[in-house]
Parts: C-alpha cells; structure tokens; sequence
C-alpha cells in the first residue's frame, strides 16, 4: 500500500539543535569564567565605574536573555507545530480505521445475505 515508504525529503533537525547545545554550553562556560575571574581581580571600584559596570553587564544579560529567549521561541514554535500535525495525523487515521472497520462489517453483512439466499 506504500504507507510506509522510505522518503528522501526527511529534514534532520539533530545537527542544528547539537550547535545550538554547544554555543549555550560555550556561553555559559564564558560567563562562568567571567564570574571567577572578576571575584579574584575585583578592586574596590569608584562610585561611577561601579554605576558603569552595573549598566553594561544589565545591557549584556538582557542581550543574551533575548538571545535565548528568540532560540526558545523558535524551537517551541516547532514543536508547537510538529504536535499540531501529529494530532491531525492522528486523528485522520483514527477516522481511516473507523471507515475501515464500517467497511468490513458491511461486507460482512452482504457475504451472511448471500449465503442465506443461495443455501
């Protein structure tokens, strides 16, 4: 019936996600590093540098949240979609079975019609 046929069109998302992993776990390797190195070469700043370094490190936090954030979004987005048409699948196959089954026990009742007319 060919419902099982091998395709040649399969998008293997695995690597995509592998770099994804990779730079998240680099990012955050970087920021670990930041962080000891900062504690052990921390001087007592001024009052504006400290206000300075506050800032900067607010705008890159809020920079690398939004950078995560549009990665989750992405990948939410597809899983979204990739359920919304497993569903769909599903369900037409669920509604396939039930006309197969209908069609069965009709001719059930066709083949019992025939056998009592001619014995």
């Amino acid at each position: 019936m060919g419902w099982f046929k091998k395709s040649e069109d399969v998008v293997d998302l695995s690597e995509r996600y592998r770099r994804q992993q990779e730079r998240l776990n680099q990012l955050k390797g970087e920021v670990n590093t930041l962080k000891n190195s900062k504690t052990l070469q921390e001087k007592p700043p001024t009052f504006f540098q400290g206000l300075v370094n506050a800032a900067q490190e607010q705008s890159k936090q809020q920079a690398e949240e939004n950078e995560y954030a549009d990665l989750g979004d992405g990948i939410e987005a597809r899983r979204m979609k990739l359920t919304k048409r497993l569903m769909e699948m599903t369900s037409k196959m669920e509604e396939l079975s039930n006309q197969i089954y209908h069609l069965t026990q009709r001719i059930e009742l066709i083949e019992r019609k025939m056998n009592i007319q001619s014995g």
